[in-house]
């Protein structure tokens, strides 16, 4: 079997049809049909069923499919290796960011990737936590900044701080919430991000916690957009405790009771890419960014809450 084979069988298993995944891979769809075909072929097994709505992996097809995965990693790291021994780091590795860019530093994290890689492109592409670990889980990103739990096994991660979340209402409204109990809390509006993300699941642990419901939810993406809604009046948040204390001095937020929701940011990627040249390469610049040890790297550590 050849790796192109392995390649339209994991495209077509992930997209489900045969014209996404020819997109994706930029060959024709009957190209991508006949390696599918072939492959079959060389294995007496049907992968797919075909039906109207596209492709369907077979049983046989599903138990395969975590091999092909394998196969195709260990392809990449092999080549990564060979420009390694030549003295290169190169190529293009596709990195997930998350939060405001100060706040992970990722400008000092580019420029000394830049400055000591200059063979190594850095794409950068900013996604909800959640969205953000099922694509390096994946391989859609080779790694991200991500924040909570990582739970998977093939995922590793290297802790670079923890984060400390305050909850803020307008500071307009500090009349009718310092004082206020849970039942009270829920009562107002809350401006959370979607169920996909970090800061979702720490809003529901805190109401759950507490066994209350918000009643009303406004939803929002983003750190900075969630701070300006709490500023403008929309309705209560969960804030970065550094952006809520730096609100409520300037007199734009106040802050209910001292509950403090704490998580971890880390930087993932793939265990299986741990020796990965490019993967290696980011990793020593984030542990001279951030001045970190070997011990920080973890997989399947859990996010804490503490209110």
């Amino acid at each position: 079997m050849e790796l192109y084979q392995l390649r339209s069988f994991v495209a077509v298993a992930e997209a489900g049809h045969l014209t996404r995944a020819s997109e994706k891979l930029h060959v024709s769809q009957p190209a991508v049909s006949a390696q599918i075909k072939a492959l079959e072929d060389e294995l007496d097994l049907a992968l797919f069923e075909r039906t109207s709505s596209g492709m369907v992996l077979t049983s046989a097809g599903q138990r395969l499919l975590a091999d092909a995965e394998k196969v195709l990693a260990a392809a990449q790291v092999m080549r990564n290796e060979a420009k390694a021994l030549k003295g290169e780091v190169a190529g293009k590795v596709r990195v997930g960011t998350t939060s405001d860019p100060a706040f992970i530093r990722v400008g000092e994290f580019l420029n000394t990737t830049v400055e000591r890689y200059p063979l190594l492109q850095v794409e950068l592409h900013h996604e909800v936590t959640g969205a953000a670990f099922a694509k390096v889980h994946d391989g859609e990103l080779d790694a991200s900044f991500y924040y909570g739990e990582i739970g998977h096994a093939s995922v590793e991660g290297l802790r670079l701080r923890e984060s400390t979340y305050r909850v803020a209402a307008p500071a307009a409204w500090a009349s009718r919430v310092v004082e206020a109990d849970w039942s009270e809390i829920a009562l107002q509006p809350w401006v959370i991000t979607p169920s996909i993300s970090t800061h979702h699941k720490l809003v529901r642990a805190l109401f759950d916690k507490h066994g209350i419901e918000p009643t009303k939810v406004v939803e929002a993406d983003q750190e900075s957009v969630i701070a300006n809604l709490v500023v403008s009046g929309v309705g209560l948040s969960l804030i970065r405790e550094d952006l809520a204390l730096e609100k409520e001095a300037a007199g734009e937020v106040c802050l209910w009771r001292d509950v403090r929701l704490e998580t971890t940011l880390w930087f993932i990627y793939l265990l299986a890419r741990r020796d990965d040249p490019a993967i290696r390469a980011l990793l020593g610049v984030l542990r001279d960014t951030w001045k970190l040890g070997k011990e920080n790297v973890v997989h399947g550590q859990k996010a804490s809450l503490h209110c």
